[in-house]
């Protein structure tokens, strides 16, 4: 059976929301692919990494962190220099700079192992969220890594977005 792949950021949800959500499409494994994993604001609290985990323990979802597949902190500059001349903010943005998916393909990707990937997270995956902050997945580096997992195995990918 192959898996079934979602993406969610955080901008946008509730607490509640969010976790309704991912328990509508039936998460049972979460993938946080950020490299801090603390949140500004008290509207986004909820997803600070520990919390996070705690949430998502107390509803049977396993918690993995992959590190490796964050943008580096020269790519995340790249890309703010971008919604700078945009002057779009982060948390409005709704597509990615070319320049950063060129590079973050390059840096990250090249090299990814797929089935290394899903092998890693188990036989008891069967719908996996791959998580970041933004709210559109296609301004998100979690829709590069989406896409790679869609390309490698056929697999079709649901973007999770707030209503």
């Amino acid at each position: 059976m192959k898996p079934v792949i979602v993406t969610i950021g955080v901008y946008g949800f509730t607490a509640e929301q969010f976790l309704q959500a991912l328990l509508a499409a039936q998460v049972d494994t979460f993938c946080d692919l950020r490299v801090g994993r603390g949140m500004r604001g008290s509207s986004s609290a909820f997803a600070n990494s520990e919390r996070l985990q705690q949430m998502l323990q107390e509803h049977s979802i396993r918690y993995v962190h992959f590190k490796d597949l964050a943008p580096s902190a020269i790519l995340r500059e790249m890309q703010k220099l971008e919604d700078k001349k945009r002057k779009e903010q982060k948390r409005a943005r709704e597509q990615l700079a070319p320049a950063f998916i060129e590079q973050y393909e390059q840096i990250h990707l090249a090299d990814f192992d797929a089935p290394a990937f899903l092998q890693q997270l188990g036989a008891e995956m069967h719908v996996l969220a791959l998580f970041c902050v933004e709210r559109e997945a296609a301004a998100c580096h979690r829709s590069l890594v989406a896409a790679r997992l869609a390309q490698e195995f056929g697999l079709s990918i649901s973007h999770i977005v707030p209503a």
